[in-house]
């Protein structure tokens, strides 16, 4: 969490860092960061939900974008976030980040895939291979775009659409961001030049990350 924090401060026109969490060792481990953290109630389904709590609260009224940088997305590259705020800021209700997906991983679900129309707003998102390259004669124009997990709302599309119930498309997918799209809101998406580090989801995440970053975690070599 602290690499996160570190990383929000690296983005530029940011006016407020908080550090949304209901649990008490990631507020001991922010000790030392001099940043500011709220805790939360401890039964939001998503990161989403946790952020729309803060938002609510009368002292953020007047934030028109809040931005959701994720606690395992730790290299979250800074140009994905501020692009997100861009799209935002330019009139899009949520604004997000894509980056080039090699043709390799893109039947793995943990990679998020997002289809977008031909102004940036995007279509939908899948852990399957989308869009599928049904002909091998497409190939050399084909190209996969991995969803990076980062969200700039307008506070008031923060707000309504966390009072929506989960749609089917979400709760099949386990993408909250399905649950926007279904309730017709505009996604933007910043499309990144070069791929990016996948967030921290799964061991074998963890252990890429640790050797990103030369750490030596305690009883392993």
């Amino acid at each position: 969490m602290a690499r996160v924090v570190d990383r929000a401060r690296d983005v530029p026109g940011i006016d407020r860092i908080v550090v949304a969490t209901d649990s008490e060792e990631i507020v001991a481990a922010l000790a030392d960061r001099e940043v500011e953290v709220l805790m939360t109630r401890a039964d939001h389904e998503s990161g989403t939900d946790r952020v729309a709590e803060v938002a609510g609260h009368p002292e953020f009224a007047g934030y028109d974008i809040v931005v959701n940088l994720q606690g395992d997305e730790p290299d979250m590259p800074v140009g994905a976030v501020a692009g997100a705020i861009a799209r935002a800021a330019a009139g899009d209700e949520i604004g997000t980040a894509a980056a080039p997906l090699d043709r390799a991983l893109v039947s793995d679900p943990a990679r998020v895939k997002v289809v977008c129309d031909a102004r940036g707003h995007a279509l939908y998102f899948s852990r399957a291979q989308v869009p599928y390259l049904r002909d091998e004669a497409d190939l050399a124009s084909a190209r996969w775009w991995q969803h990076l997990g980062v969200y700039a709302y307008r506070r008031d599309a923060l707000l309504h659409v966390t009072k929506l119930p989960p749609c089917l498309a979400e709760r099949m997918e386990r993408l909250e961001q399905l649950r926007a799209l279904d309730a017709g809101l505009r996604i933007g998406v910043a499309f990144l030049d070069a791929s990016a580090p996948s967030g921290i989801d799964t061991p074998d995440d963890l252990a890429a990350a640790e050797a990103r970053w030369h750490v030596t975690v305690p009883g392993k070599r």
